[in-house]
């Protein structure tokens, strides 16, 4: 392995990329519901190009309007899971909650990987999953 590998990374190095039907609404819910932070949102009217959205802890994604001219015009929208590392499950889980998120699994410590979690949906479908397991102890 190299250092870079293994050295904490402050930037986002690996970006989950989503395609949404109507991508302005799924960053003012992803704002709301989980307390990402647009960074970046190009694109006119309805229509997003490419937003960049921060999460508090580190890392990012992209998302942008199903279009054509995309680089994944063939990737439906609404299709996708993301897993992140969260301190505070119970916290991130009522917000969501307030949101609307739709519960897929609630809060739960019955993992075999021992971790906190839950799984939830976003409107247009993607689910995202939430908890404190932060990867195989090496």
């Amino acid at each position: 392995m190299t250092d870079s590998t293994t050295s904490v990374q402050t930037a986002a190095i690996v970006w989950p990329t989503l395609t949404y039907r109507d991508a302005r609404a799924a960053i003012r819910f992803l704002e709301q519901a989980f307390g990402f932070e647009t960074i970046a949102c190009y694109g006119e009217g309805e229509r997003v190009d490419h937003a960049e959205l921060a999460w508090p802890g580190g890392g990012a994604l992209m998302l942008g309007s199903a279009r054509e001219g995309s680089a994944i015009k063939d990737l439906p929208a609404g299709v996708g899971s993301v897993y992140i590392v969260v301190d505070d499950p119970d916290a991130l889980c009522a917000r969501a909650k307030a949101a609307g998120a739709t519960m897929v699994r609630d809060l739960t410590d019955q993992t075999d990987y021992e971790s906190r979690d839950f799984v939830c949906r976003d409107p247009e479908g993607v689910y995202w999953s939430f908890g404190t397991y932060a990867g195989a102890k090496h």
